[in-house]
């Protein structure tokens, strides 16, 4: 049984900033303590290119990886990884094993595009 979410309003969501961006360039993370990969995230002019640390070596190869669109939370607070500095947060979620899928949108759309 899981814990019940709390209730948020419409403008709390709103304050979440989720974009889509599209993978630039990404490379093994073996100084990270669970397996992961570095990746280089462009999301387009207004936002740029960012990067993050991403947990998921078991469903993706970096060489797979690039050209490929996610989406990330753009707007949460840098965090240090290791000696990676990740400055978004990608998306995904757990296939049947525990494994990460990336969410990422079914048809190509502009870098920066924004969720609603």
């Amino acid at each position: 049984m899981t814990d019940t979410p709390a209730t948020i309003t419409f403008d709390d969501f709103l304050q979440v900033d989720i974009r889509v961006g599209r993978i630039t360039r990404a490379e093994p993370f073996p100084e990270a303590r669970k397996p992961a990969f570095r990746l280089w995230i462009d999301f387009g002019a207004e936002i740029g290119e960012k990067k993050s640390s991403a947990q998921i070596t078991e469903h993706y190869t970096p060489e797979a990886l690039v050209g490929q669109q996610v989406m990330a939370v753009v707007n949460f607070p840098p965090r240090q990884i290791g000696p990676m500095r990740s400055e978004v947060l990608v998306l995904g979620v757990s296939d049947a094993e525990g494994r990460v899928v990336l969410i990422a949108p079914d048809r190509d759309v502009p870098e920066g595009q924004r969720m609603h």
